[in-house]
């Protein structure tokens, strides 16, 4: 996950001022997120429960507390990466952490992809005509490397198996 090979400092200029703009509300950007990729795949709601409490339509799921708490976790791994940027390997072992935490409870690493264009919808959607192709071609590159480290918790198994 090398960040400086991966990523020009340009590019990297673009993510931190786009971010700058979407991370004061993290909630309401994330809901935008959360909306559209309930949108683009349905079938994902299932595997949004707490409680054993089945949701019963995306705004139901929405609106929980529990999910707005995921909600506030997944702008927290944006913001580490964007924190990061210069040395996104630092994060390699907790985003390897995170993918076997996605992959336990049922998360297909395809879903990934519908997320990142769930994420560059949110930030068009949230950034208006400062969303050029080159932030948007950034933000693709930067949420690529973290779905690479993400993928490689799928792909070890536990010691002993």
């Amino acid at each position: 996950m090398e960040s400086g090979t991966l990523l020009s400092g340009r590019q990297r200029a673009l993510i931190r001022e786009s971010w700058q703009r979407v991370s004061g509300s993290p909630v309401q950007h994330g809901l935008v997120l959360f909306s559209r990729l309930f949108d683009l795949d349905p079938d994902l709601l299932p595997l949004f429960q707490y409680n054993c409490k089945q949701f019963g339509s995306p705004q139901e799921c929405l609106s929980s507390p529990e999910f707005l708490d995921h909600i506030r976790k997944v702008m927290l791994v944006i913001d580490a990466a964007v924190s990061h940027l210069e040395n996104l390997s630092c994060l390699e072992e907790y985003l390897c952490n995170l993918g076997k935490k996605h992959q336990a409870v049922g998360v297909k690493v395809e879903s990934f992809s519908t997320v990142g264009e769930s994420l560059l919808y949110m930030l068009e959607k949230c950034l208006g005509t400062a969303f050029s192709p080159d932030v948007r071609e950034a933000w693709s590159k930067l949420y690529g490397a973290v779905v690479k480290a993400m993928r490689r918790g799928w792909e070890t198994l536990p010691e002993g198996d």
